[in-house]
C-alpha cells in the first residue's frame, strides 16, 4: 500500500455514467480517493453513505470524494441510485488503480485465501503527494476521521500561506 510522502499514481477510469475522470482533472485541492470491495454489501453501502452525509463539509474543506471498486459502470449508477449516494463511483474492473495504490491483497474468509480489494483511503493534496492514509478501514467514524484529517490539512496549508 502507498504511504504518506508518495506521490499519488493517476488513474483514467469511467465513472457511474462512463465518462473518464483522471485524478489530476478532478479540480478540488483535496481528493479523498477511498477504495472498497463491493457495491451494495452492508459495509461498502455504509462507507458510501457516511462519505455522502458528509460531502458538504468535504466540499467546504475543499475536498473531492471517489470511491474506486472492481464493480461495473452499471453496477456503480445501481449502487449509487439505490442508495442515493452523492460521492463519485469510478469503475475499475482491470485493477489498474487498485494495484497501483497497493489495495489489491492476499484476503482470508472462513480459513480460505483469495485475492480482494483491502478497504483503504488516501488524502492526496494539491501536490499530489498522499497526506494520510488508512488502510484495513473499520467504517465506524471513519469518513469522520478523514474530514478532520483534510480540516487540518487545509488549516496547515492556510498557515504557510499566512
Amino acid at each position: 500500500m502507498l504511504q504518506n510522502g508518495d506521490l499519488a499514481p493517476d488513474f483514467a477510469l469511467p465513472d457511474a455514467e462512463g465518462m473518464t475522470v483522471t485524478l489530476h482533472g478532478l479540480k478540488a485541492p483535496y481528493k479523498v480517493v477511498y477504495f472498497y470491495p463491493k457495491d451494495n454489501t452492508s459495509g461498502c453501502t455504509a462507507e458510501a453513505r457516511s462519505f455522502t452525509e458528509l460531502k458538504d463539509a468535504f466540499d467546504a474543506a475543499g475536498a473531492e470524494i471517489v470511491g474506486i471498486s472492481p464493480d461495473s459502470v452499471k453496477s456503480h449508477a445501481n449502487f449509487r441510485d439505490k442508495h442515493g449516494l452523492r460521492v463519485m463511483l469510478l469503475s475499475d474492473q482491470e485493477k489498474a488503480a487498485i494495484e497501483a495504490f497497493g489495495v489489491w491483497v492476499e484476503k482470508k474468509m472462513y480459513g480460505r485465501a483469495y485475492m480482494g480489494v483491502e478497504r483503504a483511503t488516501f488524502l492526496i493534496g494539491p501536490e499530489g503527494k498522499i497526506l494520510a492514509s488508512w488502510g484495513k478501514v473499520k467504517v465506524p467514524g471513519h469518513a469522520e476521521a478523514v474530514l478532520d484529517a483534510v480540516r487540518k490539512a487545509a488549516d496547515m496549508q492556510q498557515k504557510n500561506f499566512a
